[in-house]
């Protein structure tokens, strides 16, 4: 079995990704919401610690044999900045800035949820590049895994009877 992407796929899995993120984080008492807002997906408050946190949502697909490819988080090219679009908004929403990354493969999808200051100090690349990424590979996943200050969430896919004749 293979995985064969809609024309619409992107915006699906970007969707879905969010729905995700927001879902665990209402299961853990944050008051949540989308917003379709330049830098941010999500607004999460924490009623029981005053905690509120924007949320950057990256959702990718990746195929057999490419489970172990980064996730371009934030691009500097072509007068982007992604990483200043996320903190304006958290300006101006009076909120901590976030990162989440979903990943999906054909058997199963990862979820990662950390602040910026976290991926700053521990994970971001100290030479200057033109994109920051989430690296996906096994070293990676497993100190995001030791990490306290990583939320992670991995559903495993079972499809019993999910297949389409040509």
């Amino acid at each position: 079995m293979e995985i064969i992407k809609s024309s619409r796929h992107q915006k699906i899995i970007g969707d879905f990704g969010e729905l995700l993120v927001c879902n665990w984080l209402s299961r853990s008492g944050f008051e949540v919401a989308l917003v379709d807002h330049t830098g941010i997906d999500i607004v999460a408050y924490n009623p029981s610690t005053k905690q509120r946190i924007g949320i950057s949502v990256k959702s990718r697909t990746r195929d057999v044999g490419k489970e172990g490819e980064e996730v371009y988080l934030f691009s500097y090219q072509k007068a982007r900045n992604d990483r200043e679009k996320l903190l304006d908004a958290c300006e101006a929403f009076a909120c901590e800035p976030w990162i989440a990354v979903y990943v999906e493969t054909l058997e199963y999808a990862d979820v990662y949820l950390t602040s910026l200051e976290n991926y700053d100090s521990k994970y971001r690349s100290r030479k200057a590049t033109s994109h920051d990424t989430w690296k996906m590979s096994k070293k990676y996943r497993e100190l995001y895994n030791r990490d306290p200050d990583v939320r992670h969430i991995r559903v495993e896919f079972h499809a019993t009877n999910w297949e389409w004749s040509p």
